[in-house]
């Protein structure tokens, strides 16, 4: 009887560190950054991607850096930044292929083609260097 007790105790202890682990990943080539924020209960997540070999054409009205990085809250659409900083951290721990990553609403799995992420919607985006698409 007291064997599932413990169980459920180890299961919950590790849902719990889930939600508690890392702000955010990189991926194992490391051209590709997550970073979760949680701004006045707004849960955001933002990626970027260093190098990509088709991006999207510059809005007139963006002075700064523009397709290399993305953002969405918990619900709603992605958006593509108009953007003058980097989630690029090389302290972030890599998220290896094949793994999944959660945190406040949002899901991202790495894989060799790329990095895809949703949230509670299940809206989000696809980044790789051929391609970035919003979903």
């Amino acid at each position: 009887m007291r064997l599932p007790l413990m169980l459920a105790a180890l299961i919950a202890s590790g849902a719990a560190n889930a939600q508690s682990g890392p702000a955010g990943f990189q991926s194992p080539s490391k051209n590709i950054a997550c970073a979760y924020f949680d701004y006045d209960n707004q849960n955001t997540l933002r990626c970027d991607i260093m190098e990509a070999t088709v991006t999207a054409r510059r809005p007139a009205d963006c002075d700064l850096e523009w397709g290399k990085a993305f953002e969405m809250r918990s619900k709603g659409g992605a958006v593509r930044l108009c953007y003058g900083d980097t989630a690029m951290d090389p302290k972030m721990p890599v998220l290896a292929y094949g793994e999944v990553w959660q945190r406040g609403g949002f899901t991202c799995t790495s894989e060799q083609t790329g990095v895809t992420c949703f949230n509670a919607d299940r809206r989000g985006f696809s980044l790789a260097r051929a391609k970035q698409d919003l979903f």
